[in-house]
């Protein structure tokens, strides 16, 4: 059985999806769209790709075509979303699902009506080790989680033209740890309190943002979180992780390139962290498109859910509020208990 897919937009992360699906028996990547196409030629060549377009709309009226990745930017999620779920089209769209929740909302309602499958590319979820600590927790471990806390920094900023189309701090990079933290914990988050700074590049603070952020958490089991951001690490990309019980504590240390440690008179010596989120998730990333494929070829449910979309998306707008006001913000929409 073979599942025959599109790919909506082909920047970084379009292709990087597409070398991805290409170890995938089962894939077959029939069509790429981008809004201008002439320097993506050759590489559509070299991938095998049968059908270059500009349109978007002629893979979702493709009958061959069964499910579409969309790479696109933010502001155009959701009216694709809604239009490929009308077309009968699986989909697999990045994060956020849009940048307003009423917004995210709708989307979510045309695919259930639909009756089409939608993954969000979380992608961390997918990562072995941050698996791992949630396995330990769903199987009591470590006991009732009391803290967890996410460390989550990135090597340097992306460009001013990027971050003032990112939807800001909270919702371009948090929101990838406001998941982990609902998918590790188990458990919704109730109330966010968030405190940021311009510590890294005035541009940042010019453009309407931030660049360093503290956020705490309350859950809906009780237990209290913490995550700390930075747009800039000058060691590398920094991605930790440690969930703390009444019986033990998990950790989830950075990826580097060895894990050779030399001790002299002189110094105790390690290698940095991994330096991109490329290679911090490499595995991570064919993964989150395996069982994606599985999901659709298999009939199953796919493992990060729009719903998963949306409650990110609300901590991430719970988060701006509480920044602006200097206020705890509560969130009311949300279930007790996460049960994938």
């Amino acid at each position: 059985m073979t599942l025959t897919v599109g790919v909506i937009g082909a920047g970084r992360i379009g292709k990087l999806h597409v070398d991805n699906l290409r170890l995938i028996p089962q894939i077959r990547i029939k069509s790429v769209s981008d809004v201008a196409t002439d320097h993506l030629e050759s590489w559509a060549n070299e991938k095998q790709i049968d059908v270059l377009t500009t349109d978007y709309r002629e893979l979702l009226n493709d009958p061959e075509i069964q499910a579409v990745f969309i790479c696109s930017p933010t502001n155009t999620h959701a009216t694709i979303i809604k239009e490929a779920a009308q077309a009968g089209k699986h989909i697999f769209c990045e994060k956020p699902v849009s940048f307003s929740v009423a917004e995210t909302e709708e989307a979510l309602t045309v695919v259930e009506n639909a009756g089409v499958k939608l993954q969000v590319g979380f992608n961390r979820r997918f990562d072995p080790n941050f698996r791992k600590i949630r396995t330990l927790v769903k199987e009591g471990e470590i006991g009732t989680p009391h803290i967890l806390r996410i460390t989550s920094r990135d090597p340097q900023p992306p460009s001013i033209d990027y971050i003032k189309s990112s939807g800001g701090l909270f919702m371009d990079m948090t929101i990838h740890d406001f998941d982990m933290a609902r998918y590790v914990m188990g458990s919704e988050v109730v109330e966010v309190s968030a405190y940021g700074a311009v510590l890294v590049d005035p541009a940042i603070g010019e453009a309407g943002d931030i660049d360093t952020a503290i956020i705490t958490l309350k859950f809906a089991n009780g237990a209290l979180g913490v995550i700390d951001n930075s747009r800039s690490a000058a060691y590398g990309y920094d991605q930790r992780l440690e969930i703390f019980g009444d019986k033990g504590a998990a950790q989830v240390d950075n990826n580097r390139a060895t894990t050779v440690e030399v001790s002299t008179n002189d110094h105790v010596k390690k290698e940095k962290p991994l330096y991109f989120f490329l290679e911090r998730y490499t595995q991570a990333y064919i993964e989150e498109v395996t069982e994606f494929a599985s999901a659709c070829l298999g009939n199953k449910e796919v493992s990060c859910s729009g719903f998963d979309g949306l409650q990110a998306e609300r901590i991430a707008k719970a988060a701006q509020q509480s920044l602006e006001t200097g206020a705890p913000v509560q969130l009311t929409q949300a279930a007790a208990t996460i049960v994938n």
